[in-house]
């Protein structure tokens, strides 16, 4: 099975608070604490365990150009030692109390993450209080994870889909950082320093841009008490955090083939979107399920159940902070890539020629908002999926306004979007396998 890329489960786990009835209580409480840091609450009584997440926005989209993958090394150093304790002595005292602490980045942010029982909390806050506001970078830890980073890497330009997804933004994201590898690349890992790392620390991980999340068997005061006891005295900066410039269309949609001595081909559309917060996200949600968002939608079944010709093909929207975009993936024998291309072209074509049927509307709508109750039955997922609201600025009331904006949905509503987002001609293109 193929698995779909880590902002397309953002995309679709945002659905799930769809589930919420209109008149639920708020999912979280929010406040702003004096020095800047979010403070979100999730009380959730019956579950003794409590998940605590410590987001900076302080991700690769802020990774200087001749410095790729500094973000994902900082925030991957963050629990390998700190001015009190050591990297293993970390893991021992978490270990001990059968809890979990972890850290790392991605593409607009670094986190660190906690999870442990109630009797536990203030340990494990300590702790999180120190990899967040004192890590060490230790040298010989930064020579090991980098290490282990470029083996990654490695690894990694073995699997065509990757190498696709990078190839394909490049070009959709040609200029913007979006367009770089979070994690670098061999060569960029391998220049990076601790200077590099303590650096990017300072100026990136302040409290202003810091959101941390509590879930569990906790109250909002006890919440607030405890953060305000290890990140209260976290001083804001004086000077504002960097801009990040929107990542928009900068160039015209373009080609690319990646020769590899492969039997199967891995084919990636792809062009800028729009994100949760634009009006047309919800139709370009509903479009994009009636295309390829399972084994009823179009691509699925004139590619795989008529022709036989892939074993994996779908549509996507992948949100960010500073842009979206949007995917079309199918796979198949190098022989055929010609004739699945032509065919993701007409099935593109025909959504905006054409409406929708109204049994293929139904189904999406159902879809979207009655799928994946299941994202939501832990802490550790009510903090993450918290986190991400705040952090793309789309509010608590969300629930409600991603269940209407479905709802309202016509067929009309998705010709538009398609007319706006399908055009073939509109699309990047990387195909890898097939020779040149």
């Amino acid at each position: 099975m193929i698995r779909r890329p880590t902002a397309l489960l953002l995309a679709v786990a945002l659905v799930a608070l769809a589930l919420i009835p209109a008149a639920a209580a708020p999912i979280a409480h929010r406040e702003v604490l004096p020095n800047g840091i979010v403070l979100l609450v999730a009380e959730r009584p019956a579950v003794p365990i409590v998940a605590v997440r410590a987001f900076m926005r302080a991700g690769a989209v802020l990774d200087p150009p001749d410095r790729a993958g500094l973000a994902n090394l900082t925030g991957a150093l963050l629990t390998r030692g700190t001015a009190s304790h050591s990297g293993p002595e970390i893991d021992a005292a978490i270990e001990f109390v059968g809890g979990a602490l972890e850290a790392g980045a991605g593409r607009d942010g670094m986190t660190a993450s906690l999870s442990v029982l109630k009797k536990d909390l203030a340990l494990g806050l300590d702790l999180l209080g120190e990899v967040v506001l004192s890590p060490a970078f230790p040298e010989a830890e930064l020579k090991r994870k980098a290490a282990q980073i470029q083996a990654a890497i490695r690894r990694s330009e073995e699997d065509p889909n990757t190498v696709a997804a990078r190839a394909l933004a490049r070009l959709v994201h040609l200029g913007h950082p979006y367009g770089r590898p979070v994690e670098g690349t061999i060569d960029s890992v391998g220049t990076l320093t601790r200077d590099d790392v303590v650096g990017f620390y300072r100026h990136h991980v302040r409290p202003d841009t810091a959101i941390v999340a509590v879930v569990g068997d906790v109250t909002v005061a006890e919440a607030r008490r405890h953060v305000l006891a290890r990140f209260g005295g976290w001083p804001r900066p004086m000077a504002p955090p960097p801009p990040v410039p929107p990542a928009t269309a900068s160039a015209p949609p373009a080609t690319e083939t990646i020769a590899k001595p492969l039997t199967q081909a891995t084919i990636l559309l792809g062009r800028p979107a729009v994100r949760q917060v634009d009006p047309d996200y919800f139709p370009l949600a509903v479009a994009s399920y009636v295309l390829g968002g399972g084994s009823a939608s179009r691509l699925y079944n004139r590619i795989r159940n008529e022709g036989g010709l892939a074993y994996a093909v779908y549509s996507y929207v992948a949100p960010g902070r500073y842009g979206a975009s949007f995917v079309v993936s199918a796979q198949t024998r190098v022989s055929e890539v010609p004739k699945v291309a032509d065919i993701l072209r007409d099935e593109l074509a025909r959504m905006e020629r054409d409406l929708v049927s109204d049994d293929e509307l139904l189904l999406a709508k159902d879809y979207l908002v009655g799928s994946f109750p299941l994202r939501l039955d832990t802490s550790a997922k009510v903090a993450d999926f918290i986190v991400a609201i705040e952090e793309q600025g789309l509010g608590l009331d969300y629930a409600d306004r991603y269940k209407a904006g479905i709802a309202r949905v016509t067929a009309a509503d998705v010709q538009r979007v398609a007319t706006k987002f399908f055009g073939p001609d509109t699309f990047s293109r990387v195909v890898v396998g097939a020779p040149k």
